[in-house]
């Protein structure tokens, strides 16, 4: 079998259109029907139903598409190790970091960890917690930063930050001289907070009804410093993780803590159990886990 013509099956079987795979493979549409029926007649089954207004893989094509999928990552796979053979402490990371935890933290481990390997090249990609997590899943990304706990039968955790979630308020707002606060004191607040998409917000909308009320919520985002502006102009409260506190206008902002309860904020790598890892990934682990404590960030 030419890994080509399976290459360029599952290409087709991803954007379910040979006018698109044509197009993202940069081939005639013409020359990839050709080479998917040769396919076709080398394996002697059908995969594509072209029955249907639009393409659906028959159940030998969903078969060839999956063994396909793993032979692909197999073959990146072989191609990783000999690299990291010939290139050692060289090579790429690729990292899913939500926004947030990005200008918090990641600055300061850049430029510390390039100091150390200059020859590795990390590549950050922002997205929500659940998307990363998806995605070190999937396979498309070595390492995500999300929220613990996660499955730690399906991801190996290296524990990176330990906080907690405090009250973001206007000065002028009536809890702002208090020292702290109870969840239960903000039933008739009105809440700015991050979209549904971000693991913060469901613990938000889980502490307050564990406090025995559904919070009204004015506005959802999904950047942090539209909230804070937001709050600036004492158009809501809401609740951010504490080093926050540090990066809005505190003569406009206070930041006070939640007490009865209190609940933590907890940051963790998260890498694929059974992914190979290169030695790239492996020196960046290391020097998260021993180089640069948590303690260190705050």
């Amino acid at each position: 079998m030419d890994i080509r013509h399976l290459t360029y099956f599952i290409e087709v079987a991803k954007y379910k259109s040979f006018t698109k795979a044509s197009k993202s493979l940069h081939l005639s549409q013409s020359t990839l029907s050709k080479v998917v029926k040769s396919l076709e007649e080398e394996l002697n089954v059908e995969l594509i139903d072209r029955s249907a207004k639009n393409i659906e893989l028959t159940e030998a094509g969903e078969i060839v598409l999956a063994e396909g999928e793993m032979i692909m990552e197999s073959l990146n796979d072989l191609s990783i190790h000999l690299y990291d053979l010939m290139n050692l402490k060289k090579g790429k990371i690729k990292i899913g970091i939500p926004p947030i935890i990005g200008f918090l933290f990641f600055p300061k481990i850049i430029k510390g960890f390039n100091n150390l390997y200059p020859d590795i090249k990390i590549k950050l990609f922002e997205d929500d917690s659940r998307k990363v997590k998806q995605e070190v899943s999937d396979g498309k990304l070595d390492l995500g930063v999300v929220m613990l706990p996660v499955d730690e039968k399906e991801f190996n955790v290296v524990p990176f930050v330990h906080e907690e979630l405090s009250l973001f308020v206007h000065h002028s707002h009536p809890l702002a001289q208090r020292e702290k606060v109870e969840m239960k004191e903000l039933q008739n607040e009105t809440f700015i907070l991050f979209k549904k998409e971000f693991a913060i917000h469901d613990i938000i909308i889980q502490e307050c009804e564990r406090a025995g009320f559904r919070p009204e919520i004015a506005y959802e985002s999904s950047e942090w410093d539209f909230i804070s502006g937001m709050i600036g102009e004492n158009l809501g409260i809401s609740i951010f993780p504490r080093p926050i506190a540090g990066k809005v206008d505190q003569d406009l902002i206070k930041a006070i803590p939640i007490v009865n309860p209190s609940f933590p904020w907890e940051l963790g790598f998260i890498s694929k159990k059974k992914k190979y890892v290169s030695p790239a990934v492996r020196e960046f682990i290391q020097y998260i886990s021993a180089e640069l404590p948590p303690e260190s960030l705050k």
